[in-house]
């Protein structure tokens, strides 16, 4: 293996070389530089929530669809098969809650007869 070039092909090759090898510790240098580092994990971070609220958004959507589907028909209108029974339950649960926190509320009997 003879080496054919010249001392002046070589030391080009040199100072190219060592040109070649500047750029690259320059990229590492950025690369691993604290600020650097800092903006790509709060990058990714960014797109991790990103991901997930969308992720989120479509589940929430298709359940509020799931459920609208099952008090509207395809044509926009209402069940009223399924919507009364519905408003009656809510209506109930409504009405139990007012009529047990109106309970709680006042003091008992033995509390008022105490008092007197």
């Amino acid at each position: 293996m003879l080496d054919t070039r010249t001392p002046a092909q070589i030391e080009a090759d040199i100072i190219s070389r060592r040109a070649q090898l500047a750029v690259v510790l320059d990229e590492i240098g950025v690369r691993v530089h604290p600020k650097t580092m800092i903006g790509d994990a709060k990058a990714k971070v960014a797109s991790t929530v990103d991901r997930t609220a969308g992720r989120a958004y479509v589940a929430v959507n298709r359940s509020v669809s799931d459920v609208k589907a099952q008090f509207v028909a395809e044509d926009g209108s209402p069940r009223l098969e399924r919507v009364i029974p519905a408003a009656v339950v809510v209506v109930a649960a409504v009405a139990l809650l007012t009529v047990s926190s109106s309970r709680s509320s006042r003091p008992s009997r033995s509390v008022r007869l105490k008092r007197r």
